[in-house]
């Protein structure tokens, strides 16, 4: 399975946060739309970075509650992996696991065209394993 057909289930939808709003406000964006995670773009069609709820644990952790006022650009991760369309879901699974992320943005020439979490990953990979499954018996019981 590619990317590409894992959005399409899932919807191209990319909840996105300026990098000079506060981390009062992503935090609210964040639970308004129910996510874990925002990519940080001035113009919602480039990515400059990429801000979770862990990123802002671990901040308040250091920080205080003073870094509610600070912007969103103090807590972001400003190299953030990304992947094309095409890409292959184990591909992504692998990238993934490599460097420890659980939110990588989908990006085709430059533009911003979804996100995929670690949520949509594993769904997509037990509803292949689900399909081989029922193939299999299906094989079996006819053959």
């Amino acid at each position: 399975m590619h990317i590409t057909q894992l959005l399409r289930r899932k919807g191209a939808g990319v909840a996105t946060v300026d990098a000079t709003a506060s981390v009062r406000t992503a935090l609210a964006l964040l639970a308004e739309h129910g996510v874990g995670a925002l990519v940080v773009s001035a113009d919602g069609r480039t990515v400059d970075g990429i801000v979770s709820e862990r990123d802002v644990v671990r901040a308040l952790h250091e920080r205080g509650a003073g870094l509610l006022a600070d912007p969103v650009s103090s807590v972001m991760t400003a190299q953030v992996h990304t992947c094309v369309p095409g890409a292959g879901v184990e591909e992504l699974a692998r990238t993934m696991t490599q460097h420890r992320v659980r939110h990588v943005p989908v990006v085709e020439g430059g533009a911003l065209v979804g996100i995929v979490s670690i949520g949509d990953v594993v769904k997509a990979r037990l509803d292949e394993l689900e399909e081989e499954r029922a193939q299999l018996v299906d094989y079996i019981q006819t053959g």
